[in-house]
């Protein structure tokens, strides 16, 4: 049995070592978009979801590159804050991870433990070349400390 190969619609080195080691298993290859051509494929993330995020940017590479693409989008949705920083998540605060995460502190301050519900969100979607898709949430429940 061959190995089905996917791109990653990604540039993010570390996000693509993630999913060739959790699809390793599954006999599913993952390559590189610069290893199929893709290194310049850099689609605009501007949905309002993280359902439209993963779904823009694998489709966009799937239907540049010719074949089946994997993308996702994730970040941290907090009821107090009525579900920010959300699809922003990765440029919240403009800077860096540190930076964002000082700014979702400051944002709580005040805020009792009991109230800091979150919940971290991450959607995967998988595209083919001729346009079509399917994507899974995930969702892992907690509070900000």
């Amino acid at each position: 049995m061959s190995k089905t190969t996917y791109v990653v619609a990604s540039h993010n080195q570390h996000k693509i070592k993630e999913f060739a080691r959790i699809l390793e298993p599954l006999d599913i290859e993952i390559v590189t978009p610069d290893r199929c051509g893709g290194e310049g494929i850099d689609p605009v993330e501007d949905g309002d979801s993280f359902e439209d995020n993963a779904v823009i940017k694998a489709t966009a590479f799937a239907r540049a590159l010719g074949m089946p693409a994997l993308a996702d989008d994730s970040g941290i949705c907090v009821d107090a804050l009525n579900g920010a920083p959300g699809v922003y998540s990765a440029r919240y605060s403009g800077g860096d991870d540190h930076d964002n995460n000082e700014l979702l502190l400051r944002q709580l301050e005040g805020v009792p433990f009991e109230k800091r519900t979150a919940r971290y969100v991450c959607v995967i979607c998988c595209a083919s070349p001729d346009g079509s898709y399917f994507t899974v949430r995930g969702e892992c429940e907690g509070r900000i400390g």
